[in-house]
């Protein structure tokens, strides 16, 4: 699951940001102030931050430091229109890995993140059962069958594949794959795994998706 979190305050930016980045399978979470962007980062675990440098509540500049404090790794992307080498050098010391500046490329940003997606790329084929997921092509496969789903299909198919075992609460599922904003009742998870239910066809075995009662869901491996 490629989780990006993007905290910019520009509307119209975040927006054509989260679209692009969500037709590229990304999944993406919006914050619009510093404080809430360092709030979000606290609370859950992303692959990829894209932060502004200039921002209401906290800067990115602080955000970056704060967050670098209990996070060393995730790599931050900082978007700017700051264009000087003493604003590139303050950026990358803070703790930035890569430096952007507006007016950007959709395409050259999308490289760039790809790129550092790739050096932690997950496996590219997952298997589970007689299920197979090809997360390079997103691929869906039983036995030989490809299994056509749509993209909010897919990406809450691999999140219980990517959890397999354990319970996926309809509270976490909401915050990480409809963004922690979403405001719909959780029932529309529900919908979605009747859907991928039918698709998938397990009736010859036992049912890949379990419910867990006032819980959520779970993705068991038969012995």
């Amino acid at each position: 699951m490629k989780k990006i979190l993007i905290v910019e305050d520009q509307i119209g930016v975040s927006r054509f940001l989260k679209q692009g980045l969500e037709e590229e399978s990304f999944v993406v979470t919006v914050a619009q102030n510093g404080l809430d962007g360092l709030k979000y980062l606290s609370e859950q675990s992303f692959g990829l931050v894209i932060l502004d440098w200039k921002l209401p509540g906290m800067s990115g500049i602080e955000v970056c430091q704060k967050f670098r404090l209990k996070d060393a790794s995730t790599p931050i992307l900082f978007l700017t229109a700051n264009d000087t080498l003493e604003d590139t050098l303050k950026g990358l010391r803070s703790g930035a890995n890569d430096y952007i500046k507006k007016p950007f490329s959709f395409e050259e940003l999308l490289e760039r993140i790809k790129i550092h997606f790739r050096d932690k790329e997950e496996e590219p084929i997952m298997t589970v059962n007689l299920l197979r997921i090809d997360t390079r092509t997103h691929q869906v496969f039983r036995s030989d069958k490809e299994i056509n789903l749509t993209l909010k299909e897919y990406q809450l198919l691999v999140y219980l594949a990517t959890n397999k075992g354990k319970v996926c609460t309809r509270k976490d599922i909401i915050k990480d794959i409809w963004n922690i904003g979403f405001e719909y009742d959780t029932g529309v998870i529900d919908v979605f795994i009747n859907s991928i239910r039918k698709k998938l066809d397990f009736k010859a075995t036992k049912d890949l998706i379990k419910t867990v009662r006032g819980v959520g869901y779970m993705i068991v491996e038969e012995n």
